[in-house]
C-alpha cells in the first residue's frame, strides 16, 4: 500500500495536532550534534577529550547520514505523507542539507583554528604537507613506496574502465592527470582507493620528526605522492573524496525462510548500496565535483566541500596513541557491590541496583558466571542485542551449555550495525549447544533481560537482571544506564513469560509487575500521563519527570501537552531528538526540556509519576519513540525497594534536574541554550556529582 494513502497523523481538527506544535525528529536528531561540538570547543574540557567529542560528531553525522537520510530518501521515493510536524521528506532532506552544512563548517573551524593549534602548542603535531620539513619528507615518501604503494590498484578512467564501485565512507582519490601511458592512452581521470588495511593516521617515529606525538593522515600522504603511480605522466590534480551510503539493511522477513542466511545475503552488499552524500575536497574542480555527482547519482545538495581530510573522524586514532593523562579526563575506579562471590546469597537477601558507570557491570558477569557453575542452576535464558568482541557474557553463556544448563538466548540479529557481530555470536552459541532464537518476525527485541533459574530446596527459584542498557561491558563503561537484578516471584514469573512468548507461539500474555512492548508499555505511559493530568484538574498536586535519549512518539507528545494544559509540571531530560515543543503559551507552558552533555553518554531511560503521593517509578529499555513503543520488544520495570527507587530519583532525576554546567534548555523556537550557573548558586554537573558521590 502506498503510505501517502495511510491516513495522515494530520487529518484532524484536533488543535493538538496542529504541526507548529512538533519539531521534525532528523532535524532535531542532527543539531544534537552541535552539542557535541560544544564540548569539543570548550577549554574547560581536557584537550585530548576535546578531540575525542570532536570525533564523535563526525562520526555520529556519519550514521545520521546512513540511517536517516537514507531511509528519508526511501520516504521521499514511495511518495511517504508528512509526519507530524507537516513537513515532506523533500523539505526534510533540504533542511537536513542547510544544517548539516552548518555543522560541517563548524566541525572543520574546529579542528583547523582550535584544536590543531593547541594540540600543537601541546606537543601532539598532525602534521599537513605544508608544515613537512625534508628529513620528515623522505621518511614519508620511502613509507609509501614501501608501506603503501605495493597495496594500491590506481584506475585509470576510459571506455574499458569505467567508474568503480566505491565502498561506504572509503577514502579516495580522484586523479587529474596528462600525457599518454606506455600504451598511447591519453590520461585523463583516475581513482585511486585506500584499502581498508592501510592505517588512516600514520605516526612518524620521534627520530625522525624530533617529536614524540607527530602524526600525519593517509590522505596527505596519498595526495603527496600520487605522482609515483602515474610514471611518464603529469598530475594537475588530486582531491580526496568520499562517498556515504545508506546502510540501513531491509530484510522482507515474511518472505525468507531463514533470516539468518538472508541477513548474510545483504551484508554482502551493505556497502554498495544507494550513496546519500559526497565529501569531496574544498578546492576540487566543479567539473570533477559533477562527474562524480552523476556516477553517485546524486544532486548538488548531497556535496560537502572539505577544508580538511574528508575522513576527520580517524583523527581518534592519536587519542588512543598519545598516552598524556594530564590532556585526557581523571581515570575513575567504579564502586564495586560487597558480597559478590556470592551473588544468589546477596540478592536473595535483597534486590540489587546497579547504576554503570559509577558502580562496576562486575555483579552482573559474577551472576551469569556462578549461574554456568552452580550445579543448582537449571536454565538460563537471556537476550543480547550488543554484546561486543570477545564478550565475556558469552564465555559464560557457552560455558553454562557446556555444563550441562538448559541456555537459551534470544540474538537479535538486526541490531544496526553490529549484524554481522551477531551473525557470529549465534554461530558460536549454537555451536556450543545453546538454543538460539531470532526474536519475534517485524519486532527487532531491544529489552535487557538475564533469567537464571536456581533449585533451592524443594523450589524453583527465578533470579533476574533487568537493564536500562547492553549487556556490554565497554558501554557500561562510558554509559550512563541502571540495572536491576531482583528475586522478585512476580517480576520473576513476568520474564519467564516475556520469554516463553519470545522463543514459542504464546498467546497475549497479562504481566503483573512489567510493562512491554508494543503491547502495554505504550498504553501504560498513556494512563499515568492520563493519571496526572486527572490529579492536576482534581486540585491535586501533579508531576512527571522522564529522562531518556529520544521523544518523537505523537500520542505521547499529545498526552504531555494535554497534562501541561490541566496544569502537570513536567520536566523531560531528552539527550537527543525530541519533537515536543515546549514553552508554549496555553499548551506547553508546563513543560520544560533539557539535554545533559558530558563525559559519559546519557542512556538510561527513567519515568517518574508523582501519583498522588505514591510515586510510580519504572526505568525502561524503551525511548520515547513510535518504533520502541509500538515496533521493537522492550520493557519497563518497577523499583519497588523504597530505598533503591529513592536512589533511582535522586541519581537520575533531581540530580539531572538541578546540573546547570552540562545541561541544554530547549526553547520554544527549537534552539537550545547551554545553562550556566547563576550568581546566587553553586555549579553542579551531574556526573561529576555521581563520580565523587558514588566513586569516591
Amino acid at each position: 500500500m502506498n503510505a501517502a494513502a495511510e491516513p495522515s497523523f494530520l487529518d484532524s481538527s484536533d488543535p493538538l495536532r496542529d504541526p507548529a506544535l512538533y519539531f521534525n525528529r532528523e532535524l532535531s536528531q542532527l543539531d544534537f550534534n552541535f552539542r557535541v561540538l560544544a564540548q569539543a570547543q570548550d577549554p574547560q574540557v581536557p584537550l585530548l577529550e576535546r578531540l575525542r567529542y570532536l570525533c564523535i560528531s563526525c562520526t555520529n553525522l556519519d550514521e545520521f547520514f546512513e540511517i536517516r537520510a537514507g531511509t528519508l530518501r526511501h520516504a521521499q521515493d514511495l511518495g511517504f505523507a508528512p509526519g507530524p510536524d507537516g513537513l515532506s521528506p523533500a523539505t526534510v532532506l533540504a533542511r537536513i542539507h542547510e544544517r548539516a552544512a552548518e555543522l560541517v563548517q563548524a566541525q572543520y573551524e574546529c579542528w583547523n583554528r582550535v584544536l590543531r593549534p593547541a594540540l600543537w602548542e601541546a606537543g601532539v603535531r598532525v602534521l599537513g604537507r605544508d608544515a613537512w620539513d625534508e628529513k620528515q619528507t623522505r621518511w614519508l615518501r620511502d613509507y609509501f613506496r614501501d608501506e603503501i604503494m605495493p597495496v594500491l590498484s590506481p584506475l585509470g578512467l576510459d571506455p574499458a574502465h569505467p567508474f568503480p564501485k566505491i565502498l561506504n565512507k572509503s577514502l579516495n582519490i580522484v586523479v587529474v592527470l596528462k600525457g599518454k601511458d606506455a600504451f598511447g592512452r591519453e590520461g585523463h581521470l583516475a581513482v585511486v582507493r585506500a584499502p581498508r588495511s592501510l592505517p588512516r593516521i600514520i605516526q612518524i617515529p620521534e627520530e625522525v620528526s624530533g617529536g614524540a606525538h607527530d602524526f600525519v593522515f593517509l590522505s596527505a600522504v596519498l595526495s603527496a605522492f600520487v605522482d609515483d603511480l602515474f610514471p611518464g605522466m603529469q598530475v594537475k590534480g588530486a582531491y580526496q573524496f568520499r562517498v556515504t551510503r545508506n546502510s540501513e539493511l531491509i530484510v522482507d522477513e515474511d518472505e525468507v525462510e531463514n533470516l539468518a542466511l538472508a541477513l548474510r545475503d545483504e551484508l554482502v552488499g551493505r556497502g554498495y548500496l544507494r550513496a546519500v552524500r559526497l565529501e569531496i575536497a574544498e578546492q576540487c574542480p566543479d567539473e570533477i565535483v559533477r562527474t562524480l555527482l552523476e556516477n553517485f547519482d546524486l544532486g548538488e545538495n548531497a556535496v560537502y566541500r572539505i577544508n580538511g581530510p574528508v575522513n576527520l573522524n580517524r583523527v581518534i586514532q592519536v587519542y588512543d596513541l598519545v598516552q598524556r593523562p594530564e590532556l585526557k579526563f581523571p581515570p575513575f575506579q567504579p564502586r564495586l557491590l560487597p558480597g559478590v562471590e556470592g551473588m544468589f546469597e546477596r540478592v536473595a537477601a535483597g534486590d540489587v541496583l546497579l547504576h554503570h558507570p559509577f558502580e562496576a557491570f562486575t555483579p552482573v558477569l559474577e551472576l551469569l558466571k556462578q549461574a554456568a557453575e552452580d550445579p543448582n542452576v537449571l536454565a538460563i535464558k537471556q537476550t543480547l542485542y550488543r554484546t561486543g568482541k570477545d564478550s565475556p557474557i558469552v564465555d559464560h553463556l557457552v560455558q553454562a551449555a557446556r555444563n550441562g544448563k538448559d541456555v537459551t538466548v534470544v540474538v537479535e540479529l538486526r541490531a544496526r550495525f553490529d549484524e554481522e557481530a551477531n551473525l557470529g555470536l549465534a554461530d558460536r552459541l549454537q555451536d556450543a549447544g545453546v538454543q538460539v532464537v531470532y526474536g519475534v518476525v517485524g519486532y527487532k527485541t531491544h529489552a535487557k533481560m538475564l533469567l537464571i533459574v536456581r533449585r533451592e530446596g524443594r523450589q524453583l527459584r527465578r533470579y533476574v537482571h533487568l537493564g536500562t542498557g547492553n549487556y556490554h561491558s565497554g558501554t557500561a563503561r562510558v554509559y550512563t544506564d541502571f540495572g536491576l537484578i531482583t528475586a522478585d516471584p512476580d517480576i520473576g514469573n513476568d520474564v519467564h513469560q516475556i520469554f516463553q512468548q519470545l522463543s514459542g507461539l504464546a498467546p497475549a500474555i497479562k504481566l503483573k509487575r512489567l510493562l512491554q512492548s508494543p503491547f502495554t508499555l505504550h498504553a501504560g505511559v498513556l494512563k499515568r500521563i492520563d493519571r496526572e493530568t486527572k490529579h492536576a484538574r482534581a486540585g491535586k498536586p501533579a508531576r512527571i519527570i522522564a529522562k531518556m535519549n529520544a521523544l518523537n512518539e505523537p500520542q505521547v507528545v499529545r498526552a504531555l501537552y494535554q497534562a501541561s494544559q490541566a496544569g502537570v509540571r513536567i520536566d523531560l531530560i531528552v539527550r537527543g531528538a525530541c519533537t515536543l515543543r515546549p514553552g508554549i503559551p496555553g499548551v506547553s507552558e508546563n513543560i520544560r526540556v533539557r539535554s545533559i552533555v558530558g563525559r559519559f553518554l546519557e542512556h538510561h531511560r527513567v519515568y517518574w509519576f508523582a501519583n498522588d503521593g505514591a510515586p510510580d517509578l519504572f526505568c525502561s529499555s524503551a525511548d520515547w519513540l513510535e518504533r520502541n513503543l509500538l515496533r521493537r520488544i522492550e520493557t519497563g520495570f518497577p523499583v519497588l525497594d523504597p530505598e533503591l527507587a529513592r536512589r533511582v530519583y535522586d541519581e537520575a532525576l533531581a540530580n539531572y534536574l538541578a546540573d546547570n554546567c552540562t545541561a541544554w534548555a530547549l526553547r520554544a523556537d527549537g534552539s537550545y541554550e547551554r545553562l550556566a550557573p547563576q550568581a546566587d548558586e553553586p555549579p553542579h554537573s551531574a556526573q561529576a556529582t555521581l563520580l565523587s558521590q558514588i566513586c569516591g
